[in-house]
Parts: structure tokens; sequence; C-alpha cells
């Protein structure tokens, strides 16, 4: 596959997509890269793929389109496609996409304390949503360094709606059935990896701020943060250590958004959404490896801690107050596992391979591209 792509300027790499998410439910589809480069870039790569096996990893192609299309046995659907652009040797980055599609997800409230009752736990109802958005954003490098500093744009329109009538009713009277969002935000960017699919050595830092306003389009006031980081550490020839850390939180003065706008522990061997809250936090650790150029075993832990606040029931005080008091709760998840990869494109390290994660409630199968972070 390497060699296909080395030698085809225009070079088009399909990828399988096997979907084993808990939260969607087994499904699949196919995406396509396509990678771009000019005559003088394609002989630079090919000389320096000549002199090593990974060579070609090092001179990823300015430009890449991918487009993609996957569905999943409980009804769940999405239909991509992105472009990444680089100029004057990775000094300007543009990224941009867009999908549609349909989401099927269960949605979990927070527990809490209600007064001569005890603590009521976190309840469980559907949801289906039909959406489409747009995201683009373009980082300018700071001269000589691995800083990038740049700007977002995010728009979306969706539906939503449950078969749980008095959800369906809340979400109705609550104008949350349809919703449109609009935001900008700024990026910050490091990274000093060696290579984009499959790092075994270097640091990245992701980091954006958005404001989602009415003047630009939202229908509800809000803002978001969201820092990851990710670091590769090569022991000897064989071992790799990796690290991965991330913070994500919301703010609003509105009474009630989506239910999917909270952010939620993403973890393997985890549901997706099944956690969220105001502020969540997740740090992993994974051990590599490599057995040959083609083979990689792996295994991971990782612990995801989230944050609400909230307005609940406070009969004991309906005579002193409005019958309401704020209140706090947290959840603490871990989750661990093991897997492999298999590098199918060695002059570019591209990695597939499958992990097997657990944690207290359930167990998951991904089949991944990538470290897995």
């Amino acid at each position: 596959m390497g060699d296909y792509l080395a030698d085809n300027a225009y070079g088009f790499l399909p990828v399988p997509i096997i979907i084993t998410e808990p939260a969607v439910g087994y499904g699949g589809g196919v995406a396509g890269l396509f990678l771009h480069e000019t005559d003088e870039e394609k002989e630079r790569r090919q000389k320096l793929a000549k002199e090593s096996l990974d060579g070609g990893a090092q001179l990823v192609p300015p430009a890449m389109t991918a487009v993609a299309a996957a569905g999943t046995e409980n009804g769940t659907w999405v239909v991509a496609a992105g472009h990444r652009r680089t100029w004057m040797n990775d000094s300007i980055r543009y990224m941009g996409g867009g999908a549609i599609g349909h989401a099927n997800i269960d949605i979990y409230t927070n527990p809490y304390d209600l007064d001569f009752i005890g603590e009521i736990p976190a309840l469980k109802f559907d949801t289906e949503t039909d959406f489409a958005v747009i995201m683009q954003q373009v980082q300018f490098r700071l001269p000589k360094t691995n800083w990038l500093l740049g700007a977002k744009q995010v728009w979306s329109t969706s539906t939503l709606e449950s078969s749980n009538t008095l959800v369906d009713m809340t979400l109705q009277f609550m104008d949350l059935d349809k919703t449109n969002n609009s935001g900008l935000g700024l990026v910050v960017e490091y990274d000093s990896r060696d290579n984009m699919f499959f790092p075994t050595k270097g640091y990245s830092l992701n980091a954006d701020y958005m404001w989602h306003r009415e003047e630009i389009g939202a229908d509800h006031d809000y803002d978001t943060l969201s820092v990851e980081g990710q670091a590769f550490v090569p022991i000897g020839e064989k071992w790799i250590v990796a690290f991965a850390a991330s913070f994500d939180s919301i703010s609003t003065d509105e009474t009630m958004l989506t239910p999917t706008a909270n952010p939620y522990i993403d973890l393997r061997g985890v549901s997706a959404y099944r956690y969220q809250g105001d502020q969540v936090a997740t740090a992993q650790a994974q051990l590599m490896y490599r057995i040959d150029n083609r083979w990689t075993i792996l295994g991971f832990y990782g612990l995801g801690y989230t944050h609400n606040e909230s307005l609940s029931p406070d009969f004991g005080n309906c005579f002193k107050s409005n019958c309401v008091k704020n209140s706090t709760s947290s959840t603490t998840v871990d989750a661990y596992g093991a897997g492999f990869r298999y590098q199918i494109a060695r002059r570019y390290g591209l990695h597939m391979g499958i992990d097997l994660g657990f944690s207290d409630e359930e167990q998951a199968l991904y089949f991944t591209v990538g470290t897995g972070f």
C-alpha cells in the first residue's frame, strides 16, 4: 500500500470503517483518503522513501482530502467530507469539512440527592437527532517554532426528539427540538510529533475557546473550552510510552441546552455520552511494544472525571426559598484494555488495529486507525 501511494501523485487510500461504539451499536462504512502533491514534492518524497522504510512518513503531502460514509445497526448514519491544506512549508494550515447525518443516542441524567428520599440515580432516555454541520479553521505558524495560532468557525443545525413523552415535551417547551448553532473561536496548537498518523516520539497540544452567540447565528449563548495533549516517549528501539490528557468545559447563563451539548468522558471502554458534565477531564497512559516494522502490541489505562452544577428540588426549605437549591455532583470512571496495530503503509506510517476496552459497566471492541487516543 505504501509503495502504491509513493508512486502516485494523487494516491487514493480506501480505509474500511468498522464501528463497535456501544453508544450507537455495531456498524461500518468506508472512507477514502486522497493525497495530493506536485511532481517536485513527489520526487522529494520518493527519494527519501528509498533511503528508509518510513521515509515518506516525514513528508506528508501538503494537501489531503477525505470522504466517508458510515452507518450502524441502531439507525445512526453519517456522510462526511473534509480537506486539509498547507502552504509555505507548513507555515499556514487550513482545514475544513462538513457532515450530515442521523444519530440515535441514549442520554443519562446526573444523579442528585432529593430530601426525604435520598439519592436519585441517573435516568436514561433516548434521543434522535438529524444534523448538518460545517467546520473550518486556519492557523499560522510562529516563525521557526512548532507553535501555531489560528481561528475556528463552526455552524450546525439540528432537530431533536425523544420517544419519552415527558422528555419530548420538555424539549419542545424549551425550544430545543430545533436548534441552530454558530460559534467562533481561537485555536492554539503545538506539534513536535514525528508522524501525524502514528507518532513514536514528540508532543502535541491543542486548545480552543469557542464563543456561541445569537449575534452570529446561534439560538443559545454559551462558551466552550477544550484542551488536549499527547506525549510519546521512546524507550530503546522497541518500547514506546504514550500519555494523553484532556479537559473540556461548557459555561452558560441559559436555563437548559440540548442534551448533547455538554462534553462527555471519551475513553476506550466507556460509551460516548454515558458520563457528561459541565467540566470533564480525562487522563490516559499507553505502553506500546514494536514487534517488528509491521506489528505493534499495546496496553492502556484511562481515568475520567465529570463535575456538574445544577438546580435540584429543596422541599425542606420551601417556606424560606423557591423550593430549589444549587447542587453539585461528580463522577469518576476508569477504563483499561489492550490491542494491536498493523502498519498498512510503511512509507506514511499508517497503522490500523483493534483495541478491547473494559470499564465497570461495559466492554467494547474498537477498530481504529492511528494510536487509539
